[in-house]
């Protein structure tokens, strides 16, 4: 079974292409991009996207979850060089994924030309009850204890990570679906959580270009993580007033445009010397 479920197109030229990675976060898997894939490649049409999933999600629902994100990074990496799609790369990536995407950054800078980081957060940059807000500890603890239907599972998820979506219905059921498909096993969900909980983040920048995507409205982690790390390593961020945790969901042309405003922007610097 493949790792991605989303390949690369060819154009039929030789010239490079941008190649941009989309990781997600703690039990997603590359179909929770929704419809944002797409609008990402209209706003991105010189780009090839490759979304993966992460090992214990998606289509690697039977494999053990790594509980270091260091070790999903480097199955990440694996991934890639099997499809054979080479460096560099270019990650867009929330929560946990952003997570993995900053430790790969940190392990092998060269391979990496541009990180977004959406909505993510990072010891030693804030503390435990600004990286998961405390109003969601108990509906997430009931759900890790005691479990609950499919629909139960993913309607908590969705109260939790999306505030704008229109046709929030027809998301749900979508995610009911991917869940009967690929169902992520309790044991896989904890030692997800165990490598978010578990990782710290050099303290200096991890080399690479970066932006920082955040929402004011972010029920399961503060934007003052966001506004933190944006601040300890020095990069831009932009912040969303009113989407949730899961914004490309809320509003995928608005994370689509903002990359493609700061990649413009820093290729326009480089053209001039800047």
């Amino acid at each position: 079974m493949p790792d991605t479920t989303s390949l690369p197109s060819l154009t039929g030229t030789d010239e490079p292409m941008t190649t941009w990675i989309l990781l997600r976060g703690l039990t997603r898997e590359s179909r929770h991009w929704g419809d944002f894939v797409d609008t990402f490649r209209r706003t991105m049409p010189d780009s090839r996207v490759v979304t993966i999933d992460l090992p214990g999600n998606g289509a690697l629902h039977h494999l053990t979850s790594p509980t270091d994100v260091r070790e999903i990074a480097a199955y990440c990496q694996k991934a890639l060089s099997r499809l054979g799609i080479a460096p560099p790369y270019n990650l867009l990536a929330m929560s946990l994924g952003a997570m993995v995407a900053v430790a790969w950054a940190h392990a092998c800078p060269g391979e990496i030309a541009r990180c977004v980081l959406i909505n993510t957060s990072l010891r030693p940059f804030s503390p435990f009850y600004r990286r998961l807000r405390p109003r969601s500890y108990l509906p997430l603890l009931k759900l890790a204890l005691f479990g609950g239907s499919r629909r139960e599972w993913e309607e908590r998820i969705l109260s939790l990570t999306s505030r704008l979506r229109v046709g929030a219905a027809d998301v749900l059921d979508s995610w009911v679906t991917f869940r009967a498909e690929y169902p992520v096993t309790r044991k896989n969900a904890w030692r997800q959580l165990c490598a978010a909980a578990r990782y710290r983040a050099g303290k200096e920048n991890p080399g690479t270009a970066l932006l920082i995507l955040a929402s004011r409205n972010d029920g399961l982690v503060h934007v003052d993580c966001s506004v933190a790390l944006a601040r300890a390593w020095n990069c831009p961020i932009s912040i969303h007033p009113r989407a949730g945790h899961d914004i490309p969901l809320d509003d995928g042309p608005w994370v689509a445009a903002q990359v493609q405003q700061w990649a413009e922007s820093r290729d326009l610097d480089r053209s001039q010397g800047a």
